[in-house]
């Protein structure tokens, strides 16, 4: 099963792909980020976003999407704009009759680290520490390394 994981966001939204066969056997395949120009207007760069993650589903057939969901914010405008995001993802993955699951921050660093309260660097440290053979470079960016730990998380849930 191939399961295409998203950290959304209006200015960069982080993806992962990874093969999953089960719980104990799955691969990382790749990872990017979808980034949008802030000289464009919301509704332009909500369509880049649906345009790309488009052709990435489109590629590489993913049988299941998970989200890393808005867990909080302070930032009003911050949690609307990935809460528009998370629109576009929802629906391009009921447009491709994918099947859809979300998991929080605290769930993804639990799974990850073994604390749910781990920061971005203890969660991208352990994620290169792993075994997934991801190269160096795609965890330098947060959104990328989110969407890979939560691609990561996802794997290592049971069917």
């Amino acid at each position: 099963m191939i399961i295409l994981s998203l950290d959304p966001g209006v200015e960069r939204t982080g993806f992962a792909l990874f093969n999953k066969k089960d719980q104990n056997n799955f691969k990382y395949l790749t990872s990017g980020l979808v980034e949008t120009s802030k000289t464009c207007t919301l509704p332009e760069r909500l369509k880049s976003i649906y345009d790309t993650l488009a052709m990435i589903v489109l590629k590489y057939k993913p049988s299941h999407v998970v989200i890393e969901r808005l867990f909080f914010s302070n930032n009003q405008k911050t949690a609307i704009a990935v809460a528009q995001a998370q629109g576009i993802i929802l629906l391009l993955a009921q447009q491709m009759k994918i099947d859809l699951s979300f998991l929080t921050p605290p769930q993804i660093k639990e799974i990850v680290t073994g604390y749910g309260g781990s920061d971005k660097k203890s969660v991208q440290k352990m994620l290169g520490l792993l075994d997934l053979k991801i190269p160096k470079n795609d965890l330098k960016q947060d959104d990328q390394a989110d969407a890979i730990a939560c691609g990561y998380a996802i794997c290592c849930l049971p069917m």
